[in-house]
């Protein structure tokens, strides 16, 4: 990521860090992914060469920066849901404040409507990370999305595992998919379709 880039990256995950530390409900709080986890995802596009890239939980766009950096660099482009209108203008701002605004489309949506919408093969890679509990409920539309080749990475691996017991094994029962558990930040789950 550009270093101005990481600055801004760096103060919404500050800003959205203090934040959560006032709100005492969860749901109202930004839960930002942590940077480390951020920066790998910016890696895995970059080295998938992933050009059509879905997130799914936009918050404040912190992780959203580095999908949109890196999609530059790959020249493609990002999606990014939440049902949230208020964090969708957060991460619309955020994103402007880095350049990435035209990168970038956040839809205030929630995703299993989304993933109706979407045609077959849309994704080249998909990063989940909002309410776990809901992930097998998206499976049949989100894996009918996902394009050969695509990559989907799921965040709260290991700090939520039982919230992501049945999502896992949709993705183990699936032959066609391979599938890794990376401990980074609060784990990573990486799948990738066979092409």
């Amino acid at each position: 990521m550009r270093p101005d880039r990481r600055v801004i990256a760096d103060e919404v995950f500050a800003a959205g860090r203090d934040y959560d530390a006032g709100q005492s409900d969860r749901l109202n709080r930004l839960r930002n992914v942590e940077p480390e986890t951020a920066e790998l995802l910016g890696v895995l596009v970059r080295a998938s060469r992933a050009r059509r890239i879905l997130e799914v939980g936009t918050s404040n766009g912190h992780s959203t920066l580095w999908l949109a950096d890196a999609a530059e660099a790959v020249g493609g482009t990002v999606q990014t849901l939440d049902i949230d209108p208020r964090r969708t203008e957060l991460a619309r701002a955020n994103l402007g404040r880095a350049g990435l605004a035209a990168l970038v489309d956040c839809r205030t949506i929630g995703a299993a409507q989304a993933l109706r919408e979407y045609p077959d093969g849309a994704w080249d890679f998909v990063f989940l990370d909002a309410e776990r509990p809901e992930y097998a409920g998206y499976w049949s539309n989100l894996r009918r999305t996902l394009a050969p080749g695509a990559m989907l990475a799921i965040d709260n691996a290991i700090s939520h595992e039982s919230e992501l017991r049945s999502f896992n094994r949709l993705l183990g029962d699936d032959e066609h998919l391979t599938t890794a558990l990376v401990p980074i930040g609060a784990g990573l789950i990486l799948s990738t379709l066979d092409r």
